[in-house]
């Protein structure tokens, strides 16, 4: 599972992996969320989302999608 998902090395070296979750709001409505994991769990994405591009954060060099220009 981990060859088809997709994977970002950050700055230190770290792999992280893509990942998408249905969560439920407290008003009831159901929102998509991507995050990145050091491990490839249920929900692992095989690319990044149309409209999205990854960058890392400047003071924990974690990777974050961040919505393109």
């Amino acid at each position: 599972m981990a060859a088809n998902a997709f994977s970002y090395t950050n700055a230190k070296g770290q792999v992280y992996y893509l990942h998408t979750k249905e969560v439920t709001l407290k008003n009831g409505r159901v929102q998509r969320i991507y995050f990145f994991a050091r491990d490839v769990r249920p929900g692992a994405l095989d690319k990044v989302p149309a409209g999205y591009e990854v960058m890392e954060t400047k003071r924990t060099n974690m990777p974050v999608l961040k919505r393109s220009k």
